[in-house]
């Protein structure tokens, strides 16, 4: 049976892949802030204030799922929350490092998040792959930071994986739970241009991804997590609408409006950019939900 370590396993992937994996009989261990009780899963605790980690959520491991991090878009971003976010993501890349270098029987696999940011906030005609420099903007120097903290593992002879997630559709929580709310009332509306592209993916598509990165000897590196398809911000919204049978008329938000509410924090819904899913479509996986359409039919009940 393949032992699998999750970090940040109670976030929107965390909890969907523990349950996915736990149905098709991996055993599943939590590394947690918090001691808690869920059926079939055995909890370990962590403290990255004091570099502290219980050595037994390491035993016989075989595969590690680093998904780990700071909300980017749930506070705003001061100076303290931009170190939170990337200490969260590095400095508890760092002790699981430290610590699986003492082990005598090492993991084989270590699989961590990262996210489209490491491309920047922007919005333009080119399509971004994964060979592609980092932008320099601070989401590109979270990415950067975030995937040297997991390519690391490699030194100790581990496989590794970096998995740069789009936004992830959901049934309940992340992003479409918030976009569904004023839509539901009939006030949807795109964010500023509307032009700039909204590059998705099912979070069925996230967690059938990670287990081709587990399962497949040959993946390694860098992987865009995003859908064949490309959809701006209009086209997503009025999808959205169309799918909920809801009307769509609203004037699309302006952009000083969320500049001044969110700050530089809106540079995440005001840009994006086509992002190229050819690297994971060469690699042999064949999406479940490649069609927005798709998609929200499939989530929206």
């Amino acid at each position: 049976m393949t032992k699998v370590l999750i970090t940040g396993a109670s976030g929107l992937i965390g909890s969907g892949l523990s349950k996915k994996l736990i149905a098709i009989n991996f055993q599943v261990n939590h590394l947690s802030r918090s001691k808690k009780n869920i059926p079939n899963v055995s909890t370990f605790i962590w403290d990255l204030n004091k570099k502290e980690i219980d050595a037994n959520s390491l035993k016989n491991v075989d595969v590690i799922i680093h998904l780990a991090g700071a909300g980017i878009a749930e506070k705003r971003w001061t100076d303290q929350r931009k170190k939170e976010i990337i200490d969260s993501r590095v400095e508890s890349a760092n002790l699981l490092y430290n610590e699986i270098s003492k082990l005598d029987s090492k993991p084989k696999v270590f699989i961590s998040a990262s996210a489209i940011g490491y491309y920047g906030a922007v919005t333009s005609d080119k399509t971004f792959v994964e060979s592609d420099p980092h932008a320099n903007d601070f989401q590109g120097t979270v990415c950067k930071l975030w995937e040297e903290s997991s390519k690391q593992f490699e030194n100790l002879g581990l496989r590794t994986v970096q998995l740069r997630f789009g936004v992830v559709l959901s049934e309940k929580g992340g992003a479409l739970e918030k976009m569904m709310l004023p839509t539901k009332f009939g006030i949807g509306s795109a964010l500023g241009s509307g032009k700039q592209i909204i590059p998705w993916i099912h979070i069925d598509d996230v967690i059938n991804i990670i287990l081709e990165s587990i399962k497949d000897e040959n993946m390694s590196g860098t992987y865009n997590v995003v859908a064949p398809s490309k959809n701006n911000y209009n086209e997503f919204t009025k999808t959205l609408a169309k799918v909920m049978n809801k009307p769509f008329f609203m004037p699309n938000v302006p952009a000083f409006v969320l500049k001044l509410a969110l700050g530089e924090m809106s540079e995440i819904v005001l840009e994006g950019s086509h992002i190229s899913s050819e690297k994971i479509i060469q690699s042999g996986y064949e999406f479940k939900y490649p069609d927005l359409t798709k998609a929200f039919e499939n989530l929206i009940k």
